[in-house]
């Protein structure tokens, strides 16, 4: 029966007559009649139903005639607008006091700061606005920033994140997985797994699919689990999984037992091509700088750094000498292995400081014989240089969103340098040796070590060589992605060959063709005509070159969850971690809707 009547009165589309303002004291209100005279609500535009509630709680208003009754009405109907007013206003402020704790929780996350500092952020807010704007000091202190408040809005725009990235994968044509795992400050093994996946619009999404928290064993058993589970959350299908980069562990990429192994497995079970497996050029490279060991040219500058510093007097004398010659540099460098970079930067600094630490270490009485051996310093010389050209081509693998045909153009491009490094080294032609050509220039009573620097450079590369065998083996598809126009028709997929034909003879695309819009380019291809050239590319663009990302994830980590953060939960650090690293931005208009707004007490 319920049902039947509220069809009934949706049928009869009743309409507020202005007239019941006059005769009853109500005005409509939303979807409903509201007294003015006592607030309570009709919830039917019904005569009767009015009439019967002004006669039964306000007779005493019968006796109001004519501009009396207009007087009063007026009166009501202001007093309501007003109270209805007040607490619109009311209303927006908390809405608006919530927006904002949800921007202030996004910041922390941001910049990896405690969830305790969103009160600390308070203070100084108060603070700030009782001497800049004290008429808008209790709007400040009605925002909620409290610890918990920080806590639960991360946890919320985190899962919003999440489900976005969801609705972004339902479009994913192609995707591809790179992964890499560290523990962190409780040795707790956490896995990162990133998804650059693109659409059929050539719009590429790169964002972070989970952290796994590994609690015990690391194996590829283990790690191929959370790839599935990760999958199975993002709803991704193994028919686009497109390709897999990962560190070149033996638990990643072991032919059996390992990731890649598994995967393989995998996709044979499902009558599936494999992935294309990277194995990370960043950290390949670093790989080849460890042929060039040279240990003694690095232990005496090691030694020499390590007792300027280790003492703090010797370091603050040695800081005090270098400020009063006016030197470019205040201090030396600590060499740390691990990082990429720390051995071209130390020998750099070291070579531009080597006069003065052999007269400061002299003035100690600490006589260090290699810092005044020619032969020694021709080592030194060549050695900076080579780590220089090394960090060069390092920095130039490093960055988020790069594509796999840029990052093999450099590797390509850095093996024709080592072929002309090699040749000039061997005509003694130091043009792209600057501090070789500089210590030349002193007319050294050694000569220079050609055969030993010449056997260094055929080290590096053949290293070069055998590391990146696997990449060069992807050679063609790679260059057939970058420039399909310099693809050779012969040497491609016989489904790409009668399009390649069309497409290298089109004059207008020819034309229209850039690499450095390498995207916008496929994008604008017709689908009919070229849809195997399309698929190419769309599973292309979504490979990793690296594990960057993953790494530089890893330092934010650190970063985040340090030792005064120890109890920092896995899921608090997933979640600061995917607010911390996403492109995406949350819906924080959509979470503060569904609040019940009110000021922080």
């Amino acid at each position: 029966m319920a049902c039947s009547k509220v069809r009934k009165i949706d049928r009869e589309c009743r309409v507020f007559n202005e007239q019941w303002t006059r005769d009853y004291f109500f005005v409509p209100w939303k979807d409903r009649a509201i007294c003015i005279i006592c607030k309570e609500n009709v919830s039917v535009f019904k005569e009767y139903n009015l009439r019967r509630h002004h006669e039964t709680r306000h007779k005493e208003y019968a006796s109001l005639k004519g501009a009396a009754r207009d007087d009063k009405v007026r009166r009501l109907k202001g007093g309501l607008a007003a109270q209805q007013d007040a607490l619109l206003r009311q209303s927006r402020a908390n809405l608006a006091a919530v927006r904002a704790s949800y921007k202030a929780a996004n910041l922390l996350a941001i910049h990896g700061k405690p969830f305790t500092d969103g009160e600390f952020g308070k203070a100084m807010m108060l603070a700030v606005s009782e001497e800049v704007c004290p008429e808008k000091t209790d709007t400040f202190r009605g925002v909620s920033l409290s610890a918990q408040s920080m806590t639960r809005r991360i946890e919320e725009m985190g899962e919003n994140v999440l489900d976005q990235l969801r609705e972004k994968a339902k479009d994913f044509v192609f995707f591809a997985l790179a992964m890499d795992e560290s523990n962190d400050v409780k040795d707790t093994a956490q896995l990162l797994i990133f998804i650059r996946g693109v659409n059929t619009r050539f719009e590429v999404s790169e964002e972070l699919a989970s952290l796994n928290s590994l609690k015990g064993t690391t194996t590829g058993e283990n790690i191929f689990a959370e790839v599935c589970k990760t999958m199975d959350e993002l709803g991704l299908q193994w028919t686009k999984f497109a390709s897999v980069t990962t560190d070149g562990a033996p638990c990643m990429v072991g032919s059996t037992r390992g990731l890649v192994g598994r995967l393989n497995g995998e996709f044979e079970e499902r009558g599936l091509a494999p992935p294309i497996q990277v194995h990370c050029l960043i950290h390949q490279q670093a790989l080849c700088c460890k042929v060039l060991k040279w240990a003694s040219v690095m232990k005496v500058v090691v030694q020499c750094v390590n007792y300027i510093r280790k003492n703090g007097l010797k370091h603050r004398q040695f800081q005090a000498f270098l400020s009063e010659l006016g030197s470019a540099y205040q201090d030396v460098l600590y060499y740390t292995e691990i990082r990429w970079l720390s051995r071209g930067k130390v020998l750099r600094r070291f070579y531009d400081l080597l006069p003065e630490i052999n007269t400061f270490l002299q003035s100690k009485g600490e006589t260090v014989q290699e810092l005044t051996d020619p032969g020694w310093k021709w080592d030194l010389a060549f050695l900076t240089d080579v780590t220089e050209v090394l960090n060069h081509l390092n920095l130039q693998l490093q960055g988020k969103g790069n594509l796999i045909s840029d990052m093999y153009s450099h590797i390509k491009a850095f093996e024709v340098k080592l072929q002309l490094l090699l040749r000039q080294v061997q005509k003694l032609d130091f043009t792209h040796f600057p501090a070789t050509q500089m210590y030349c220039a002193e007319k050294p009573a050694a000569p220079f070590p050609v055969a030993k620097c010449k056997d260094a450079l055929e080290m590096l590369q053949r290293e070069f060589s055998v590391r990146f065998r696997e990449l060069h083996v992807n050679n063609k598809d790679i260059r057939l992605f970058q420039n399909p126009f310099a693809a050779d028709i012969d040497d491609a997929r016989p489904s790409l060959q009668f399009e390649l034909a069309e497409l290298q003879n089109c004059d207008v695309l020819k034309d229209a063709f850039k690499p450095d819009s390498l995207l916008e380019f496929y994008a604008a291809l017709p689908e009919c005509t070229y849809p195997n050239i399309k698929q190419h590319a769309l599973r292309m663009c979504t490979v990793f070159g690296s594990t960057y990302t993953c790494e530089q994830t890893f330092s934010r980590m650190k970063q985040i969850k340090n030792p005064t953060r120890n109890r920092l939960s896995d899921e608090h650090l997933h979640q600061t971690l995917r607010l911390a690293t996403t492109r995406l931005h949350p819906d924080i208009g959509l979470l503060a809707s569904q609040k019940q707004a009110h000021s922080s007490h």
